[in-house]
Order: C-alpha cells, then structure tokens, then sequence
C-alpha cells in the first residue's frame, strides 16, 4: 500500500502575504525553526517560495546594485533578488507544491530533482495550502513498525509461501526456494518497492535458471 503525504506531512503551513518584508520573513523562519516559507496570494495560494538561501543572495552578491546585462540569467535573477526586500521578490518562483495524494516516493523524488527541502501541500480543490511536507516528513517511511513493514513485505511475496522474509531495522532477508530464477528477482523487486524498506538481501535459491543470457557477438 502506497504511503501518501497525508499520512505524514505536517499539518502546520508557515506562509507569508507576497508584501511581507524582509524582516517579517527572517522572523517566520525563526519562530517556526523552519528553512523556508511559502508565499501565498490573498486567497492563501501559493505562488512561490523564500527559502534561507534566497535570504543568503543579501549577504553574498557584493555587486547587487551594479548589474550587467550581460551576465547569466541565472546570475540576473540572483541579482535582483539580492535587492529585494519583500517576499513577492524575494521569491522563488513557481511554488512546487503536492496534495495530500500523492505518494510519498513521488514527493521525494520532486524534493531531489528540484533540490528543496520542503513542499507546500495544497488542497486539489481550492489550490489553497493546508500543510507543508518536510525532508524529515519523508522519512518517517524508514520509522514505521517492524509488524507493519512485515506485513506488507509479505503481501507482496507469492501466495504458495515458498519464500520468507525476516525484517531487522528496515533491511529484509528473504530465504526459500521457487521453480524460477525469474521469480526470486521478481521477489526482490516487489520487496524494494515497499515503502520503509532499507535494503534487501536475498538468500532464494531456483530450480532452473530461466533467464537467457546471450553472448556477445565476435
């Protein structure tokens, strides 16, 4: 069963009117021990992000106020931001944001690709935001009860009972023996796939080999 940002998003979302001042965003963040905020519009949409990093451009963009135009879009951007002092140009935007439906894999696999640390969650009805999901959300998957990680384990193994699964801290060792060599990878394939899951060490033995590998050509 797929674990859904519901299941461990928090529910407390720290946001930010597009007109709050520098300050005003320095003290959220402080407040809340948090490295970002979100930016919403008047309808609590967001619209973008300020993370401590857009705040750091103030303290690392000696050249703010002589700008070429010439210079990298990325470099511009940076720039005009470095002279920001509301968090509607402070920034980063579009907001990447989930829903409380979407799975956990796919909301860690949106944090690594766009490098951020956290997601605002929004209602896919109003679009308004109701909770952010942080890194440490995403792994709570690897704190979850050793009988509910079992359980689902061995929901995912062949019904017949020809292979066993032991979990210890996450990692599953799986012992027995299948008529194929197809199905024991099926097996650690399956078993990778569950959410919680460290690693999987496979100690499954098969009858016959049914995986053809061919020779190079000469």
């Amino acid at each position: 069963m797929s674990i859904e940002v519901k299941d461990v998003m928090g529910r407390v979302a720290v946001a930010v009117p597009a007109d709050a001042s520098f300050a005003d965003v320095l003290n959220a963040m402080r407040r809340y021990g948090v490295g970002a905020v979100t930016v919403t519009d008047a309808d609590r949409r967001p619209v973008g992000v300020v993370s401590e990093d857009d705040l750091l451009l103030k303290e690392i963009d000696p050249v703010r106020h002589s700008v070429s135009m010439y210079e990298p879009d990325r470099l511009l951007d940076e720039h005009h931001r470095a002279t920001a002092v509301t968090a509607g140009r402070l920034m980063s935007a579009p907001a990447i944001t989930v829903t409380p439906g979407t799975s956990v894999r796919e909301a860690a696999r949106l944090m690594h690709d766009r490098r951020v640390k956290q997601l605002p969650v929004i209602d896919p009805a109003s679009g308004r935001i109701v909770g952010t999901l942080h890194q440490r959300d995403v792994l709570r998957v690897f704190a979850r009860p050793r009988a509910e990680l079992e359980g689902e384990v061995r929901a995912v193994l062949p019904a017949s009972g020809a292979i066993s699964a032991q979990v210890e801290q996450g990692v599953v060792r799986l012992s027995g023996r299948v008529e194929r060599r197809s199905q024991a990878i099926a097996a650690v394939q399956a078993v990778r796939a569950v959410e919680g899951v460290v690693d999987v060490t496979s100690e499954v033995t098969a009858d016959h080999d049914d995986l053809v590998t061919v020779p190079p050509p000469r």
